[in-house]
């Protein structure tokens, strides 16, 4: 005989209750004296980071409830749902993206293996739907309590960040500590922001530096935002605090497509396209040996003169960034004249070809201006492989089928006239100012060198040179070769410059068939 009891059964309202209990205590995280500590060192939790910016109320979450498997080490008791890490996904003015945002104040943000399954998981949909991804990265490094597991959900999320790139965006913002293991994760993406005085970035801390090589070195030394913008070049830009790093990171999502099959749709501008800056006629000094500065340039013909500059403080001899023409996002290259006379190095062919890549990857035009008198010269660019860096730079511009509008202003010489987008690179338009020199080198050396037997009289030498300049330090030798596509007034350019891209706005081209090309890293 069936014995009875009486079952008693929880009720909708309960039930409901019973959820939103288990909401609130995810969204506590680690407890409010641990969000009171994080606040009284100036920074966010990882929930306010995630809601200053993405669009208000447009955040859905994933894997609230997640919580770790660990028993060893006295962890079988301690679990907070969501196990230190948010994933989900929202908006930006408008455009979907996916997110997941590590939570220090939940087991110091470590890693686990269920924390990183929710990074994969976001990962995956990110790859699937097309749509950017964003990591706020804040963590202490891998679960110690877990031992290899949390090893090899590194490693996954590794494997995602390599089949995410060239598909869609990826964006870090180092926003606390990133050490050992974490530090791949963000170099693997395709652009990594700090926070000054709160965020740092190494493989090895200051401790484990003192004990095998005897260097004495802070945190901030080591891996702060200053090192990683202006020596390493880890980090594309810095920002005082959270809000402002979230506010500009908010600015810089609206130049980049949501994926590398987005058709581009042009941003609404009121600024005319036939904008004339008649101070771009002077801009090029009269005494060639002079410098100018090429944000001026890039500023004057911009929509809304609006430049977002990228590695501002490495390697200043080139300048690298988003601006507009017209509504649309072009990627932008430019020699800096004032900055080693804007001669590419090791550095600053790094910094370029790795972002004309990105343009490429993601069909973003590029607009590359060209003041450039040749390679550094000296044993410490050689000894430092020049050769290959500068390979890198012409490899890039070389392999990039997205839409090239090349514009020289001033000097092109040698093999860098060859490395700058130029026409023999498969440049789509190629102009230049009535101002530039296209030339194997400047005529002073050319002189020297074809009439060696005159040096010991200058007055020859200086007619010879003054000769020279009259033949070939000008764009016309160029153009009447078809190098250059026209030779067009200064103060005209934004007008040349919008014209030439929309004409390209339907450019198709491939490379031979290949599973990929063998870059010279």
């Amino acid at each position: 005989m069936l014995e009875w009891r009486n079952v008693i059964k929880k009720s909708s309202r309960e039930i409901i209750s019973e959820l939103q209990s288990r909401r609130e205590k995810a969204r506590l995280g680690g407890g409010r004296k641990r969000i009171e500590k994080q606040h009284s060192v100036g920074k966010l939790t990882a929930r306010e980071r995630i809601n200053t910016l993405l669009d208000e109320g447009s955040f859905e979450e994933t894997d609230m409830f997640v919580i770790h498997r660990i028993r060893d080490f006295g962890m079988d008791g301690k679990t907070i749902p969501g196990d230190g890490v948010l994933t989900g996904s929202g908006k930006v003015n408008g455009k979907l993206v996916y997110i997941y945002a590590q939570d220090f104040t939940v087991f110091g943000g470590s890693l686990s293996s269920d924390h990183a399954k929710k990074i994969v998981k976001i990962m995956k949909l990110a790859i699937q739907n097309k749509a950017p991804i964003i990591g706020l990265n804040d963590s202490g490094g891998a679960r110690i309590q877990e031992g290899v597991e949390s090893l090899g959900g590194y490693a996954d999320v590794f494997l995602q960040n390599a089949l995410a790139s060239g598909v869609v965006p990826q964006i870090s913002m180092i926003m606390g500590p990133c050490a050992g293991g974490a530090v791949y994760s963000p170099a693997m993406t395709d652009f990594t922001f700090m926070v000054k005085g709160t965020s740092y970035m190494f493989v090895t801390g200051p401790d484990v530096v003192k004990t095998v090589t005897s260097e004495e070195v802070t945190a901030e030394e080591l891996g702060g935002a200053d090192t990683h913008t202006k020596i390493s070049s880890v980090a594309d830009g810095s920002f005082n605090n959270d809000i402002e790093a979230l506010n500009v990171l908010r600015k810089f999502l609206s130049f980049l497509p949501s994926s590398n099959e987005y058709q581009y749709t042009k941003r609404k501008t009121h600024d005319p396209k036939k904008r004339i800056s008649f101070a771009l006629d002077t801009l090029i000094p009269e005494n060639p040996n002079l410098p100018y500065d090429m944000k001026e340039l890039i500023v004057s013909i911009a929509d809304e003169y609006d430049f977002f500059e990228l590695q501002e403080n490495f390697a200043k001899n080139i300048l690298i960034g988003f601006i507009r023409l017209d509504g649309q996002t072009i990627g932008v290259v430019a020699n800096q004249p004032i900055v080693l006379a804007g001669c590419l190095d090791n550095d600053s062919s790094r910094k370029a070809a790795r972002f004309v890549r990105f343009c490429d990857a993601f069909n973003i035009p590029i607009l590359t201006l060209v003041d450039v008198p040749g390679f550094m010269p000296g044993t410490a660019q050689e000894y430092g492989g020049i050769i290959k860096h500068g390979a890198k730079l012409l490899f890039a511009y070389a392999e990039a089928t997205t839409p090239k509008v090349t514009l020289i202003t001033r000097k092109a010489y040698g093999g860098a006239y060859d490395v700058m987008s130029s026409k023999h690179l498969r440049g789509d338009a190629n102009y230049a100012w009535p101002t530039a020199e296209i030339a194997v080198m400047g005529a002073k050396g050319a002189v020297e060198i074809l009439f060696r037997n005159e040096l010991n009289d200058p007055k020859k030498i200086e007619t010879r040179t003054l000769d020279y300049e009259e033949r070939f330090a000008n764009p016309f030798i160029a153009a009447e070769r078809g190098f250059l596509d026209d030779v067009i007034i200064p103060s005209n350019s934004r007008y040349r410059l919008i014209q030439a891209f929309s004409k390209l706005k339907n450019k198709t081209q491939k490379n031979p068939d290949k599973k990929f090309g063998n870059i010279p890293l």
